[in-house]
């Protein structure tokens, strides 16, 4: 068998090497500790100046645009970040040595779970491999992959790279225009599409992908034969007669510091970037943020978020292949209510979800128990007794858990974990975008702590971590092994420009030089245009971002943010808010209401949330639709909100930090309306463009 998936690389060999206790990284020209393994013979020599010999291709600079560059790791001497480096294919490889027979991977087909385990999956990434070269593709060139997340998108992700191309995600809710700029921009030659709406986007710009050979449908039968167009079940075959040596090969030759991945930016302040990631960028971070967070073998995580970004692809496909865990796709209507059906049957041991999940959680709960006596009335009496205790030992980042009694944790928290599929998770996670400090209490509150990371496509994942051990809330941790943060220009506060620095830190921009060299100084260090400062015990606080610093007419610098999460806090029928002062007299405030969404089209409707409409009847106001509530100007409504801006108002530092008009919109904002971007944080720029009349009417005498 193992002889069979590593083709000319042989595992028995390799594990010999195991046996006699040496640590082997990977099949070819590999590195032990203190000794060398060439592949071809497989002999061993000692070093004499124990000198670890690495397998990286010549670089100098820190920094690459070009697709087939390397560059110079940040390795250091000793520490977590002199680990040897190794590619991705060969930790996959190490992978299936240890965790061969254990699912890899489940999806529901048919109302079955279905599983793959290491084994099938290494065979099923070779097999695709063999097709795309089959196809055409040539070496450091794209695969585009459009769709939602299944085991067909990790497969055809891992087959390009085996096949010596690379994966390149493209959001499922792009337009062609956006399909079409990614595709040209990475040079795809392969585009792997999910069904028949995907396909007719491409369909619509092939003519204009010069370097597009082949696409690929890999769910439902194709609707149209055409040229170059292939279902799943025969991409899989179409390269069955390409000799294995040639995919041996390219593995071989692939090296640790050379680009493994793309990653697109959302493009919110401008064209999207391709974020560069070379195999070192994620092997590295994945074992040391494993080691962390206390990751152990056969975990199971839930796939559900978009895959064309950095943090899913860490979190569903890297993490859960270094340490033999298992990822469970959930349906593609999950983000439209189907997730937590999800979660209820597979209970994952991790789960990470952005702010907009947990607050969508925290509603299920709340209306569990509202709904329920059994858990509403000892909820009830343990919040008003040993609950803010409770509350406060987590957030000191302490273990100690003072409930009422250890019946109350087993029979209600217990029972609320279970009813929202948490009841055995370890870890629960959270990062893209900021969270309301309520949300962070409340889980906090029910014995599920949501720990926060922090990190940026550019630094390959997290760079920052809690662990349930050692937290704080609104922290988003500390710094994980072997990489470096500084806070850039502190003021007297200590608050400054976050920089990165470590193994973590990514290539480059591809084809974008003056880009990169704004992200990258002199020196490697990622300047990530967000302010944070540390607290004593070296967590980290993000307390702002650059771009989004409001600078009144009057030269005040006012960081948005905190004072559009106080809103939210203190009126909770806002869904979102975002301010305006940008060279203006004084600060003014859009507001958006919570309604419901369209689960076809996902555009915002006129109907209030359940949660919504509570807090109206609580206030005796009888408004049930946003238009109800703008029309009429509710004076009960418009009171509330006017109330809530007075109190935080009143923590503002200066005059000039107060806000002194709002408006409420008549529909919320939406990705699919292009006011948020794909990890929900608001794209400013193009809600100024879009509101700008409503906005000028704001600051008219």
């Amino acid at each position: 068998m193992h002889a069979y998936i590593f083709s000319r690389v042989s595992r028995i060999r390799m594990g010999a090497l195991w046996r006699k206790g040496w640590k082997v990284l990977g099949p070819r020209s590999c590195v032990i500790r203190g000794f060398a393994v060439e592949h071809q013979s497989f002999s061993v020599r000692e070093k004499k100046d124990g000198i670890t010999e690495l397998n990286l291709a010549p670089a100098d600079s820190l920094w690459t645009t070009a697709r087939d560059g390397a560059v110079r790791l940040r390795m250091e001497v000793a520490g977590p970040a002199s680990e040897p480096p190794v590619t991705t294919i060969s930790m996959f490889q190490d992978a299936v040595q240890s965790f061969g027979n254990r699912p890899a991977m489940a999806v529901k087909r048919d109302g079955q779970w279905q599983t793959t385990t290491y084994f099938q999956y290494y065979r099923q990434c070779w097999a695709a491999a063999k097709s795309f070269l089959k196809l055409g593709l040539e070496r450091f060139h794209g695969v585009g992959i459009l769709g939602f997340n299944s085991p067909e998108w990790f497969i055809a992700d891992i087959g390009a790279i085996m096949a010596g191309g690379f994966p390149v995600g493209i959001y499922n809710t792009s337009s062609s225009d956006a399909c079409l700029y990614v595709a040209k921009n990475s040079a795809s030659n392969i585009l792997v599409v999910e069904d028949h709406q995907q396909l007719e986007k491409i369909l619509q710009i092939e003519e204009q992908l010069p370097h597009l050979k082949a696409i690929v449908q890999y769910r439902h039968e194709l609707k149209e034969k055409r040229p170059n167009l292939y279902t799943w079940e025969e991409f899989m075959r179409i390269g069955s007669d390409v000799p294995d040596s040639i995919v041996d090969d390219i593995i071989a030759s692939q090296k640790a510091n050379q680009c493994c991945m793309m990653a697109y930016t959302s493009g919110t302040t401008g064209a999207p970037k391709a974020v560069m990631l070379s195999h070192d960028n994620i092997t590295w971070l994945v074992k040391m943020y494993g080691k962390d967070t206390g990751m152990q073998e056969q975990e199971i995580g839930v796939s559900y978020l978009p895959l064309s970004h950095v943090a899913p692809q860490f979190f569903d496909l890297w993490m859960p292949m270094c340490f033999g865990g298992t990822t469970y796709f959930a349906k593609p209507d999950a983000l439209k209510g189907s997730l937590v059906d999800t979660l209820k049957e597979v209970r994952p041991t991790q789960f990470f979800g952005v702010p907009r999940i947990w607050e969508k959680i925290k509603a299920t709960l709340e209306t569990t128990i509202s709904s329920s006596s059994f858990v509403q009335k000892p909820v009830s009496a343990w919040e008003h007794g040993t609950g803010p205790a409770a509350r406060l030992s987590h957030v000191n980042g302490t273990s100690s858990q003072p409930w009422g009694s250890p019946l109350a944790d087993s029979l209600v928290l217990k029972k609320l974990h279970a009813n929202v599929g948490l009841d055995r998770c370890l870890r629960c996670q959270t990062s893209s975008a900021p969270i309301l400090k309520d949300t962070l209490e409340y889980f906090s509150a029910l014995n599920l702590p949501i720990l926060e990371v922090y990190g940026l496509s550019e630094s390959s994942g997290p760079h920052t971590v809690s662990i349930p051990s050692d937290f704080r809330l609104t922290s988003c941790g500390k710094t994980v092994s072997g990489c470096k943060t500084k806070i850039y220009m502190p003021d007297k506060n200590g608050n400054g420009e976050i920089c990165y620095g470590g193994r973590d830190v990514f290539m480059g921009y591809l084809n974008m030089a003056e880009k990169t060299i704004e992200a990258l100084d002199e020196e490697g260090w990622l300047h990530t245009g967000d302010i944070g400062k540390f607290d004593q015990d070296g967590f980290l606080y993000i307390t702002g971002r650059i771009k989004e610093i409001v600078i009144t007419a009057g030269g005040e610098n006012i960081p948005p943010v905190p004072i559009e999460d106080r809103l939210k806090k203190e009126v909770p029928i806002i869904s979102n808010c975002m301010l305006i002062g940008d060279k203006r007299k004084f600060l003014s405030m859009l507001i958006t209401l919570k309604c419901t969404i369209d689960p076809i089209t996902l555009e915002p409707k006129d109907e209030l949330t359940p949660e919504a409409i509570k807090f109206c009847q609580q206030l005796g106001s009888q408004s049930t639709r946003v238009s109800e509530v703008v029309c009429s100007k509710d004076p009960l409504i418009y009171k509330a909100i006017q109330e809530g801006l007075d109190r935080v108002n009143h923590r503002a530092v200066s005059r000039a930090q107060k806000v002194q008009k709002w408006i409420i919109l008549e529909k919320d904002f939406t990705q699919e309306g292009g006011e948020l971007g794909p990890t929900m944080k608001l794209k400013r720029p193009a809600i100024l463009s879009m509101y700008e009349k409503v906005i000028n009417e704001l600051y008219k005498q």
